[in-house]
């Protein structure tokens, strides 16, 4: 062995190291952070039912319910950082667009987190985790010194480890940081995710255990004469996800319009909300996990199951615009569950379809519905997969998800995150020039691929300064051919519009640029 064959393997176990720690790291944050927002969700629910003999104490519960909804608001606000679920900062800060520090990040989230989502609002906890546990990754590569390319090495490797440890899906949360987030499928890259995603899992399965977080019990596969049923479920799902897509991407503007009302006292009207809600409908409270799996013990009513989409859909936007830490990962999960019970009531009553079959749909319907709103539909195969804990769907789940894909695909719906991301970098622009490293991977049939690096006009004051081909690290010169497949390191200039990057990027992704 040379010397530089050893000096890279050295690197890759120091790497897979980091990658472990952070893993535990993550997993041990996370894990706390979701079981203080399981016992405060019950702490919620028991005080309701104390209420329903003591109804003077709503008095009392209201008025700490405004103090709250105030502290929290005021926090987020001076603090915006931690709004909503934070992925759109990870992925500024995977592209080298934004930067924040993760100190404050981490308490201010995970504290607000476990407030907001604790309290029985709409909200999901996976968004708040993958920041949680890029904050981990990150505080820890810099604490270790390791360098430009480890920091964001540790940033996504934190982020699907704190995802992995909300859902207990290692597998789902590193194919989502890479496919959503980063953009990066380079083996330097999803080694370490995985590694990292595979031990915060461990970790959260010794506090959870081993069932799935979503196990939704069935007894019946759904034959193949019924088929035909899942592309019409697709169409459906499609069609409301774009629905979905465009509401929550224009509530930051309708709030906006609200001049009367400050946005430190948004939280105010969602937190009073949750009374009425925890009177009523005390299992729908939170992300929606345990609506999701007590559905099929719900009385098997259509007009339940209507009324259980349009309360979760109105009040998980009600939620989201309050602008306190949580996500919609879960609640997109919840929506789609509730509109497979929605469309098996219906097809029963039609006569077109045997009542068994409800939990089947309600399985069907949860990845069709992220996998179209998400544009991701082999991240939410695989999730669902993951958190249902059953093999047996998987040709029913792809037939959904692509269909739902597909249909608001033609209806040129954008990627819910990647929209996100636009909207929140468009914000967040730097005043003057600064150095960035970053790295971009290179894919087939784009711009780059095959090209010498001489031969592409790169941004001003940007040099390519490694290339990660598979496991080979190459230190290029302007002779150099790209090819699909490469992670480049780009050292270069971002300006106040980050327009090294956006080239940079659209040149390794896109044919003709």
């Amino acid at each position: 062995m040379n010397r530089g064959e050893f000096i890279h393997r050295h690197n890759q176990l120091v790497q897979v190291l980091r990658a472990i720690l952070i893993g535990l790291l993550t997993g041990l944050v996370v894990s706390v952070f979701r079981l203080s927002i399981q016992h405060l969700l019950g702490f919620v629910t028991v005080s309701f039912r104390y209420f329903h003999h003591h109804p003077t104490g709503l008095i009392w519960w209201a008025l700490a319910s405004v103090i709250l909804a105030l502290i929290l608001g005021i926090m987020t606000q001076r603090y915006p950082n931690i709004k909503g679920s934070g992925i759109p900062q990870i992925e500024g800060q995977l592209t080298s667009q934004f930067d924040e520090k993760w100190w404050p990040v981490l308490w201010r989230k995970f504290i607000g987190g476990i407030l907001a989502i604790g309290s029985g609002l709409y909200l999901g906890r996976e968004g708040p985790s993958i920041q949680l546990g890029a904050a981990v990754g990150q505080g820890l590569a810099e604490s270790f010194h390791a360098g430009k390319l480890n920091r964001q090495l540790g940033i996504a490797s934190g982020a699907a480890a704190g995802l992995a440890a909300a859902f207990n899906a290692p597998i789902a949360s590193t194919i989502f940081i890479l496919e959503e987030v980063y953009h990066n499928f380079s083996p330097l890259i999803w080694l370490a995710t995985f590694v990292s995603s595979l031990c915060s899992n461990m970790v959260s399965m010794t506090f959870f255990g081993l069932r799935p977080v979503l196990a939704v019990p069935y007894h019946h596969m759904l034959p193949t004469g019924l088929y035909w049923q899942l592309v019409v479920l697709g169409l459906v799902l499609g069609l409301l996800g774009r629905f979905y897509q465009v509401i929550i991407l224009n509530l930051d503007k309708w709030t906006g319009k609200l001049k009367w009302v400050p946005p430190y006292a948004y939280p105010v009207l969602p937190f009073l909300l949750v009374m009425p809600v925890a009177w009523y409908f005390p299992l729908t409270l939170g992300g929606g996990n345990q609506l999701i799996t007590g559905l099929t013990n719900l009385p098997f009513s259509l007009s339940l199951f209507v009324g259980l989409f349009v309360l979760r859909f109105v009040f998980s936007m009600i939620s989201y615009s309050s602008q306190l830490p949580g996500g919609i990962f879960l609640p997109i999960l919840t929506l789609g569950a509730v509109l497979g019970a929605v469309y098996c009531a219906l097809m029963v009553r039609l006569g077109l379809l045997p009542v068994r079959y409800l939990p089947n749909f309600i399985i069907y319907a949860m990845a069709g519905y992220f996998a179209c709103i998400s544009k991701a539909p082999f991240t939410a195969i695989l999730l669902i997969t993951e958190m249902v804990g059953s093999l047996a769907h998987l040709m029913p789940l792809a037939i959904v998800a692509m269909v739902a894909y597909l249909v608001v695909d033609g209806l040129h719906g954008e990627p819910v995150y990647t929209a996100m991301f636009n909207n929140f970098i468009g914000k967040h622009t730097p005043a003057v020039q600064h150095e960035v490293e970053m790295s971009v991977t290179i894919y087939a049939g784009s711009s780059l691929d095959g090209k010498k690096i001489a031969d592409f006009v790169w941004p001003y004051s940007s040099i390519v300064t490694t290339i990660y081909r598979g496991e080979e690290r190459i230190i290029p010169n302007g002779q150099t051919v790209l090819a699909a497949g490469d992670t480049i390191i780009v050292h270069a200039v971002q300006t106040n519009n980050n327009q090294a990057y956006k080239r940079i990027s659209r040149a390794a992704h896109y044919a003709n640029v």
